[in-house]
């Protein structure tokens, strides 16, 4: 009997589509065209995103803006993945029968590409925060001597630091790089000469990107997780979502307020609602504002399909699949932001 089986099996294969033979199925290419045009979407945002938000607002944006929102952009997706994957790790330990199968870990790439978008940002501060033409316009050297070469040198070396990590037996030592990376972008936009106290903007800022990290990062390993098949047809998925839906909520809560304080920290309460349709940096934020809200929508939408469903918990939270592409957009338009001229202190 097994033997016939065999036989039958490797008949089947043999008599299979090249599509089945090399795993590209129909739905396996429509996913693969998805994400292409989603991450060709993704990179017009920073990219397009600040001739569009600085056109009739009389501001002068910097040289390259759209490259640098670019390669910011590719940072914060980096921090993202391996951060979010360490989350939903922690939430997996408190899963009641758990099963051990796990999707592979996207963190080398993602730290991969940290490095790579680390080292681009790293060649414009050594170039004056200008756009290198060569590679003899890059002061290597020069990075030493100034505060923002220093937390550039600082990415770079975490992105390779934690990508070496995600590589070894204890993959969960990446938080340490990870949390490098956070302070250094906090500091970096709170400079010593900022109008109001660099530590509290820091501090807001540390806070705000490491619930931003774990909230993006998180929904689409929690995704990918139930996607295998022990958590698919297990009760433990529907338990794991619902643990994330409970920290996400608490991340939105923690992201909306240190996001408000820090907005009411650049601009005057009275100057707000002008600034946002008035000034690049004001519309940009606006943009982010709405996002977070249509993120919320879903996010709401998805527990509530959750609480009424009892079965697959992937087609309970279908809604969090658009989610997922609106928080990749979220994460665009932030770093638009920080491409874009700091807000008027009117």
């Amino acid at each position: 009997m097994n033997l016939t089986r065999r036989t039958a099996a490797a008949t089947e294969a043999e008599t299979a589509g090249p599509e089945r033979r090399t795993g590209l199925t129909g739905r396996g290419i429509r996913r693969a065209v998805v994400m292409l045009l989603l991450v060709t979407v993704g990179a017009l945002i920073p990219l397009l995103g600040p001739r569009m938000a600085l056109d009739g607002t009389g501001e002068a944006g910097a040289p390259g803006a759209g490259g640098i929102a670019l390669l910011r952009t590719v940072l914060l997706v980096a921090l993202c993945v391996p951060a979010g994957e360490l989350f939903v790790a922690l939430l997996v330990r408190r899963v009641p029968g758990a099963p051990g199968q796990a999707p592979r870990s996207w963190a080398p790439w993602a730290a991969g590409a940290g490095l790579l978008a680390s080292l681009g940002l790293a060649s414009v501060v050594a170039t004056g925060n200008l756009v290198p033409d060569s590679p003899a316009d890059i002061d290597v050297g020069g990075l030493y001597e100034t505060r923002d070469g220093k937390l550039a040198l600082l990415e770079v070396n975490a992105f390779a630091a934690a990508g070496l990590l995600a590589l070894s037996r204890r993959p969960a030592a990446q938080a340490l790089p990870l949390a490098a990376v956070v302070v250094a972008e906090a500091l970096r936009a709170h400079p010593t000469t900022d109008y109001h106290d660099p530590l509290v903007g820091t501090a807001l800022t540390v806070v705000h990107l490491t619930c931003a990290a774990l909230w993006a990062g998180g929904l689409p390993h929690v995704l990918r997780t139930l996607r295998t098949r022990t958590w698919r047809s297990s009760g433990p998925g529907t338990a794991l979502l619902g643990l994330y839906a409970r920290a996400a909520a608490v991340l939105l809560a923690a992201v909306t307020a240190t996001g408000v304080w820090s907005t009411l920290r650049r601009m005057p309460p009275g100057t707000v609602l002008d600034q946002m349709t008035e000034t690049a940096y004001g519309r940009a934020l606006f943009a982010k504002v709405l996002l977070v809200a249509g993120v919320a929508v879903l996010a709401l939408w998805a527990r509530l399909r959750l609480r009424r469903t009892t079965d697959d918990p992937l087609d309970a939270c279908a809604p969090a699949r658009a989610e997922v592409v609106v928080l990749g957009a979220v994460v665009a338009v932030s770093a638009l932001l920080t491409a874009l001229p700091l807000p008027i202190r009117w």
